[in-house]
């Protein structure tokens, strides 16, 4: 796999997303990520997941969505084996834990806030050198979709018992 420097992930998609977003009007949030290009992965694990309805039901919801790079700077096979079909209950729980009910916004934020999940866990937003979603940062903010909002981050981030 593939590992690109979290510099041009955050280059690429300050680039892309932003006026992706603006031109898209308000699409649900599994629509927006097909549409960018930049999550074919992760739009491939929702599906094999069987989450594809719930991210495009009225929620509202907040995803922290990693990039194609951030899947593939996972440990080699990591991200195949999460899709083999006996390994559905650990790619949800991977997958709902970048996922929190409601609509965050980045004005919402407050350093060092704990959000709960909807895998179960919970995740701490630090805001001392930019934002941090746990250790994976966000490298952009706030696209909205008609079923929440998106905040793209450079890295996977796993439930604490993974």
């Amino acid at each position: 796999m593939l590992r690109t420097a979290a510099l041009a992930i955050a280059a690429t998609t300050a680039l892309t997303l932003p006026a992706f977003a603006g031109s898209m009007g308000k699409k649900d949030i599994v629509d927006t990520a097909v549409g960018a290009g930049t999550f074919e992965t992760l739009v491939a694990a929702v599906s094999a997941a069987d989450l594809v309805d719930t991210l495009k039901s009225e929620g509202p919801f907040t995803v922290f969505a990693p990039t194609d790079e951030a899947f593939a700077a996972l440990p080699a096979g990591t991200v195949e084996s999460l899709l083999l079909p006996e390994n559905k209950e650990q790619l949800i729980a991977v997958l709902t834990y970048h996922v929190v009910p409601g609509t965050v916004m980045s004005t919402d934020l407050v350093d060092d806030m704990k959000a709960a999940t909807v895998q179960g866990g919970e995740i701490t937003i630090d805001l001392d050198n930019g934002v941090m979603i746990n250790d994976a940062n966000v490298t952009t903010a706030d696209i909205e979709t008609s079923n929440g909002v998106i905040h793209v981050i450079d890295k996977v981030i796993l439930p604490a018992d993974m």
